[in-house]
């Protein structure tokens, strides 16, 4: 049984200034029914004793605790770098700047 009409989707192609063909209005038709038929066999399926769920399985938050440590020393990092100067990265120049 078809529930989306291709009126109905000429119609919301039309409200979202869409401009389909009239070979794309009878595709899009047939495909957005197959979509409602699938909708429906969800909710079908869908009891109240069941409770709606975001994910199948329960999510665990992963991140490590956030502990304050010493930074590392300037010049361990500056070591590192492929130029510094004055306690600081060297980079190219990028803009016409000074």
């Amino acid at each position: 049984m078809s529930t989306i009409s291709r009126d109905e989707v000429a119609r919301v192609a039309s409200l979202a200034r869409i401009d389909l063909a009239e070979a794309e209005l009878d595709r899009l038709a047939g495909e957005l029914d197959v979509i409602v038929d699938a909708i429906a066999q969800v909710s079908a399926v869908a009891t109240p004793d069941v409770p709606a769920t975001s994910h199948p399985l329960p999510l665990v938050n992963v991140f490590r605790d956030d502990v304050p440590v010493p930074p590392l020393p300037i010049q361990d990092v500056l070591a590192a770098a492929p130029a510094a100067e004055g306690g600081r990265f060297m980079v190219p120049q990028i803009l016409g700047e000074e």
